[in-house]
């Protein structure tokens, strides 16, 4: 079950989105004061590189008399190379005002400004395009005409190649630095489930830059060293108990069969016996290192080889519906152990009611890379408050539960069982009576 509903981005989303949107925020911003700044600049020296040229065609023309005028005008329209020319303003000429927008405007009222009020800026004259300035010799009128492209504005597409350029870069800039900063969590990430798994001898580099990420992957190699030497400890703890408490039991059975006459109370001394040695099994099964090596299993042999250890009709009768061909990913021996839990937890709790026999059934289904296999008894079920409770470790849910003789870990041995073979456990109440229990294993390619 998920923890949150919500959608949760990675750290690494989360760092890249936050520095794309600051970079790219910075680089809007960067655009629009550029544009701002280059804006004004941009138009007033236009406008003066324009007001050069009229200046000098005019003291041209001024100094020159009539006849090498026309000559001259003549020469100057020919040079086609120079990308400007004159000529005569006749009264039938047409033209366009040049002011078509903020640019066009102040680059027109920086030539009145520097030519004088009566100057004419066009950007056409007779359907001929290009920056046409009017202006006036003596009683004689001219165009200059030059190329509009010396007064125009960066254009759109010039600003969208900057802005793409700058925002590709950003993306880059971006990936790069959260993978940088998110690198080291993503090394302790791994390496904590490294020790989630039971592997202690994950290490992380103490000799980083970061003093803050030094620190943490010190103290983290230190927990580890810890949790290794305590499971160290544990396995050689519970191997004396078992040996210890093993040793007086067998003397206890053997004293008990030589020295006690009374044949009942023989039995139930040997009954005890039977079921502390069982508790000290179930102990050493929980405790049990969690490394496991998986390889295809044949499910239905397991699964009929565990029934063989329930044979008592009186107490438990189980059938199975598996396929002999099924295959899972498993342990074979700890496979054993869950299914033999799980048919002690129905013999001791999932009796009927009526017959005081557990009766069990056992089948399974294909769900994608999944095998589930379902262990259904037809006892009385578990209130529904406390079925979240039945995998802790010497949890009883009721009456009976509690009058059972067990250790109380059958169910805690199978959930820890399966989580160590990548399978998982899920605990629910049938439609018509009893407790399903669903192993889920990976099946075998």
């Amino acid at each position: 079950m998920p923890r949150s509903q919500g959608v949760a981005l990675s750290l690494f989303w989360r760092t890249f989105v936050l520095l794309a949107i600051l970079l790219g925020s910075g680089i809007m911003a960067w655009v629009w004061t550029l544009r701002s700044l280059e804006f004004e600049p941009r138009a007033v020296a236009a406008a003066q590189q324009i007001a050069s040229l009229v200046n000098v065609a005019r003291a041209a023309l001024k100094n020159t008399d009539s006849i090498n005028r026309v000559a001259m005008v003549k020469t100057l329209s020919v040079q086609e190379q120079e990308a400007m020319r004159i000529a005569p303003h006749e009264p039938s000429d047409r033209w366009e005002p040049f002011e078509e927008d903020r640019f066009t405007r102040v680059v027109a009222a920086e030539l009145h400004n520097r030519l004088g009020p009566d100057t004419i800026v066009a950007r056409s004259v007779n359907g001929h395009a290009g920056l046409w300035v009017g202006f006036g010799i003596e009683k004689d009128s001219w165009w200059l005409q030059t190329e509009l492209g010396r007064v125009r504005a960066l254009t759109g597409p010039t600003w969208f190649v900057w802005v793409g350029i700058a925002l590709l870069a950003t993306i880059f800039g971006s990936v790069a630095i959260a993978r940088l900063i998110n690198q080291p969590l993503r090394e302790l990430s791994f390496a904590a489930s490294r020790i989630r798994e039971g592997e202690f001898d994950s290490r992380l580099d103490e000799n980083t830059m970061t003093s803050e990420i030094r620190e943490v992957n010190m103290g983290f190699n230190r927990m580890a060293r810890e949790l290794a030497k305590v499971e160290e400890d544990r396995a050689v703890m519970l191997a004396g108990i078992s040996h210890d408490l093993r040793t007086p039991l067998a003397r206890l059975r053997l004293e008990a069969e030589m020295s006690v006459h009374d044949e009942e109370a023989q039995q139930n001394m040997a009954l005890d016996i039977d079921q502390l040695d069982a508790i000290i099994d179930k102990f050493m099964d929980y405790a049990r290192p969690g490394d496991t090596k998986l390889k295809p299993v044949n499910l239905a042999q397991v699964v009929e080889r565990e029934m063989q250890g329930f044979r008592d009709p009186t107490t438990i009768r189980i059938a199975h519906k598996v396929a002999i061909d099924i295959s899972v990913m498993a342990d074979e021996i700890e496979l054993g152990r869950v299914f033999s839990n799980l048919f002690e937890n129905a013999r001791r709790y999932g009796r009927s009611i009526d017959t005081g026999i557990a009766l069990v059934h056992v089948t399974y289904a294909r769900t994608g890379p999944w095998v589930i296999v379902s262990v259904r008894d037809h006892g009385s079920g578990v209130a529904p408050e406390k079925m979240h409770q039945l995998t802790t470790p010497f949890f009883r849910g009721d009456a009976a539960r509690t009058a059972a003789t067990g250790a109380g870990l059958g169910l805690a041995i199978v959930e820890k069982a399966l989580a160590r073979m990548g399978g998982a456990l899920e605990l629910d109440n049938a439609a018509d009576g009893g407790l399903v229990a669903h192993v889920r294993l990976k099946r075998a390619p």
